[in-house]
């Protein structure tokens, strides 16, 4: 199976800076794309910023545009979030996930990290 494991988050003042990582490991074929999501409490989650490993495309949510930076290593099967600037609107949970095709039966399916919480506060 697929597994995907986050690090990174926690507490920082407003205009402080967090790294989020991911790894995706186990039975990978492939890996279509990756990228992270966030959910505030009461809210629905949504797309923060996703890397397409085809195309090099990278995609932001428009809130954190200029502020927050998405990369990958395609060799490890790693995404990371870089944010910077970091308002309290920011504070929510943030998911890693990824669209990958696993070996065992060549199915793209989305997995998803455990989710880590970032909060800004003063």
């Amino acid at each position: 199976h697929v597994q995907l494991v986050e690090s990174g988050g926690g507490l920082v003042q407003p205009g402080g800076s967090l790294r989020l990582s991911c790894a995706a490991s186990g039975t990978i074929y492939n890996v279509v794309r990756m990228g992270w999501y966030r959910q505030a409490p009461g809210k629905e989650r949504e797309l923060v910023a996703r890397t397409s490993r085809s195309s090099g495309e990278l995609n932001y949510a428009d809130s954190v545009k200029g502020r927050f930076t998405v990369s990958s290593d395609n060799a490890k099967n790693t995404v990371d979030l870089q944010m910077n600037s970091l308002i309290p609107e920011d504070t929510a949970v943030y998911y890693c996930y990824g669209l990958i095709i696993d070996r065992n039966n060549l199915g793209h399916a989305v997995y998803w990290g455990q989710g880590t919480q970032v909060t800004v506060s003063s």
